[in-house]
């Protein structure tokens, strides 16, 4: 089946579910934050694809072409901004690139690096999911016609948030991490709490973030994210 005669099955967008007969490739690491698109995506019409990490992504793109990739800026073989200007050098172009963060700092090095726009995490808004891409698409693929605004927030599984924990203690607690890993599992850590709006988290894992690159002692740090991530995983912490 060629492009036309996919077109022509596709169903067209409708005012509640603006991105109907999309398909969105997430590129995310994080259980908790990938099950946030997807509820997004659902609720809007949009058909999802995961890839958790760079390697997954390019495999994932030698065999299907999405409308739009979301890529989180910080995965565990590398940064998004490499993929995101190698996308840009695609031909034909994806017709939406945009970023994700729980850093706001990094917004400006996706798009200096070719991004269409960027999602701030924590994601949850209906409203404001849905305009990012929108905004980030060609004018011919935008749907015709008034939109139906709503502030419904999706609320991901807490399941998935749990395992996000799990991988992080593991990673915490091995006792052969280099300073790399740690870094990745500080901001991985980061952007989880920034999901779940948990503020203490966030903080901890700054420190361990800050300390890393001012080349700081940083042991005491990551003892106390580590207590804090084991925390969350044997208590039922409201999210």
């Amino acid at each position: 089946m060629n492009e036309l005669e996919y077109a022509a099955l596709t169903p067209a967008p409708t005012a509640s579910r603006p991105l109907l007969g999309l398909t969105i490739l997430v590129v995310e690491d994080s259980r908790y934050a990938c099950d946030a698109m997807r509820l997004l995506c659902l609720r809007s019409g949009a058909r999802i694809r995961r890839a958790d990490c760079l390697k997954s992504a390019r495999r994932h793109l030698q065999v299907y072409r999405p409308t739009a990739v979301i890529i989180d800026m910080g995965l565990p073989d590398g940064s998004g901004a490499e993929l995101i200007q190698e996308l840009t050098e695609v031909e034909p172009r994806i017709s939406a690139i945009l970023a994700t963060s729980g850093d706001d700092m990094n917004e400006a090095i996706a798009l200096a690096a070719g991004a269409d726009g960027f999602l701030a995490k924590p994601l949850g808004r209906l409203s404001g999911f849905q305009s990012a891409i929108l905004r980030a698409l060609p004018e011919d693929l935008r749907p015709l016609g008034l939109r139906q605004i709503t502030d419904e927030e999706v609320v991901p599984d807490v399941m998935a948030y749990r395992d996000d924990m799990a991988h992080a203690a593991e990673l915490l607690t091995t006792s052969d991490t280099d300073m790399k890993t740690l870094e990745y599992v500080a901001r991985f850590v980061q952007g989880i709490a920034k999901s779940a709006q948990d503020d203490q988290l966030d903080r901890a894992a700054f420190r361990v973030v800050r300390a890393r690159s001012e080349g700081g002692a940083i042991h005491a740090h990551q003892a106390r994210l580590a207590g804090l991530v084991q925390d969350r995983i044997t208590t039922e912490m409201a999210i």
